[in-house]
């Protein structure tokens, strides 16, 4: 298989490390995987503020960057979910269907493309998983308390294979952040409170570090961890499955 690999902007700008980690696994588990240079964003911010009709070029872009691949893997699962879901604004054309059948956020490619669990990674700390509202409730990435399904959880599946890591369990297992995008300008003060619980509920938990298969969520609380100096550090998911400490 061929594979395209997709950098949301805020990686690309502020996290280039999550990208090389990416990358890196990925080229661990044998993946033949390429970057587009021509790449942009995925529509996504222009689609969360409303203005879904001026996204269509950089949707467009998307669709031509990625349509020659056999998947699309992204670290991001908002990211992911905007292709599948929301590309329904284009033409559905062969190629636009193709990309958006072939989406995949890094985890889920790994977890059910690839089959594998452990991927030799070793991280001797103690984790707590944000689990992010797209990743979860979208891309069904995990199982949801506000429905009686059988509990499972695909980051916690690959992360229970790290070798030393020991994975802590949270009171709230799957409640929002709060980041949600412009969610987090229009309603500051409602967005901040909702960060601040989740944080609270890792410290409670004996978390040293907080990780997540989306950086938009965990730049949210890494920056009221910063700026609260809390004893938490914050690490995308694919940089501790790339890790070898």
């Amino acid at each position: 298989m061929k594979v395209g690999l997709f950098i949301p902007c805020y990686i690309n700008q502020l996290y280039p490390q999550v990208g090389i980690a990416s990358l890196e696994l990925l080229e661990k588990l044998g993946v033949d995987v390429e970057y587009p240079l021509g790449q942009t964003c995925c529509g996504q911010p222009l689609g969360n503020s409303g203005y879904e009709d001026d996204s269509k070029g950089t949707c467009q872009l998307f669709v031509e960057n990625f349509k020659n691949y056999d998947y699309i893997v992204e670290p991001s699962g908002s990211c992911v979910y905007h292709v599948k879901k929301h590309f329904d604004i284009l033409e559905q054309t062969e190629d636009v269907i193709r990309v958006r059948d072939n989406t995949y956020e890094l985890c889920q490619f790994i977890y059910q493309v690839l089959g594998k669990t452990d991927l030799g990674a070793s991280f001797p700390h103690k984790v707590g998983i944000h689990k992010s509202c797209h990743g979860l409730r979208g891309l069904r990435l995990g199982s949801c308390s506000e429905r009686m399904d059988p509990h499972f959880s695909t980051e916690e599946n690959l992360l229970k294979e790290v070798k030393g890591l020991e994975l802590k369990t949270l009171n709230r297992a799957d409640e929002c952040c709060g980041f949600g995008g412009t969610f987090s300008v229009f309603e500051e003060a409602i967005s901040v409170k909702m960060g601040k619980d989740r944080i609270q509920d890792h410290i409670d938990s004996d978390v040293e570090v907080i990780t997540g298969a989306d950086h938009s969520c965990l730049m949210h609380l890494e920056g009221l961890i910063n700026r609260n100096k809390q004893p938490l550090k914050v690490m995308h998911i694919a940089e501790i499955l790339n890790s070898s400490i």
